[in-house]
């Protein structure tokens, strides 16, 4: 990848104003060297709000994001839509050579996260995904730990009020969701952990409840997996529960790092070692980027941004394989690439 050479401000497409399209949106906004110029929503009601808030006159608000990519000449779009649109959407951006932030997961069928991999891979367009935990300076300390040494056992879990919250939203229809908790909120866990640690799912076994007859969308999902290097680790996902919790443990020769969190506020993360005396890194949170500081600083120097299309095909495939696991019973191998 190079660096673009980009003229300020970097001109910006939003696709989808939902939380993340206006959450992230504004940080563009307000941000020096962006600017945001289209807007593509299905609600017109929204279009007209965002497109105020964000400066959008009439003629860059779009109902058809093939159309906004064809008319406007943007450097780069935000995707924020539902989860099984992605795909489509991301490789839409890339056929107009725009850099891409596109929410978690980047795909929920695996040859998609593959070919998007590729893609971005041989591209000089920059490709960011959602996991905003690779930003955070909590889970940036803890991945320290794992420089020259190697997790044994982990556990991981997440809890919400998810399908409560969900109600009378596309994250109940699995044809737009592609899934249940396990591949929205839980896909941050297993993103976490897996780029924290720097570890190889090898294969998973799972049980999961069902919130639909049809057992498409999970609301709770207990995970068992085998690592490469020949750790384990469990994780549990209990989207009907009363609030968030998270909590993530990673034991190795010397100890331990735990990184705990409530709600959606910056999460703690602790040492211990083989004495099981404990220790708070110090952490200085005035030091975290952005999502839009992380994605425009990468378009601008042409380096990978903090979440690549890879660690969300790690993601992908875990997940795809655990999904797999829970419906046959099976122990299921876990493989990224073909």
């Amino acid at each position: 990848m190079h660096a673009d050479g980009l003229e300020h401000p970097v001109q910006i497409g939003i696709v989808g104003l939902g939380y993340i399209g206006t959450t992230v949106g504004e940080q563009f906004h307000h941000h020096p060297d962006a600017t945001v110029r289209a807007l593509c929503d299905l609600d017109s009601d929204r279009l007209e709000t965002c497109g105020s808030e964000f400066e959008v006159p009439a003629d860059g608000r779009y109902v058809e994001y093939p159309t906004m990519l064809a008319d406007e000449s943007l450097d780069a779009v935000l995707i924020g839509t539902p989860h099984t649109l992605h795909y489509e959407q991301v490789h839409s951006a890339f056929e107009h050579d725009c850099h891409i932030y596109c929410d978690k997961p980047l795909a929920t069928d695996l040859e998609h996260a593959r070919e998007l991999t590729a893609r971005a891979e041989q591209s000089q367009q920059t490709l960011m995904v959602g996991y905003q935990r690779h930003l955070q300076t909590a889970f940036r300390t803890a991945r320290e730990r794992f420089t020259d040494r190697s997790p044994r056992w982990l556990t991981a879990s997440i809890t919400q009020d998810w399908i409560d919250d969900s109600r009378g939203t596309w994250r109940l229809n699995p044809s737009l969701s592609g899934g249940g908790f396990l591949y929205d909120t839980g896909s941050h866990v297993l993103d976490g952990v897996l780029w924290t640690t720097g570890l190889e799912p090898e294969s998973v076994t799972a049980s999961m409840d069902f919130h639909d007859d049809a057992a498409q969308i999970d609301r709770r999902a207990h995970l068992d997996v085998r690592f490469a290097n020949g750790a384990t680790g469990t994780f549990s996902f209990h989207g009907d529960a009363p609030s968030v919790r998270e909590h993530i443990h990673c034991w190795d020769d010397d100890g331990a790092v735990y990184l705990e969190g409530r709600q959606w506020g910056p999460r703690e993360v602790r040492e211990i070692d083989a004495d099981a005396n404990e220790y708070d890194p110090y952490i200085d949170f005035r030091t975290e980027q952005t999502r839009a500081d992380a994605f425009l600083e990468s378009v601008r120097t042409g380096t990978d941004p903090p979440a690549t299309a890879r660690d969300a095909l790690r993601v992908t495939a875990l997940t795809e394989a655990a999904y797999e696991a829970a419906r046959t019973g099976d122990s299921v191998q876990v493989s990224p690439m073909e």
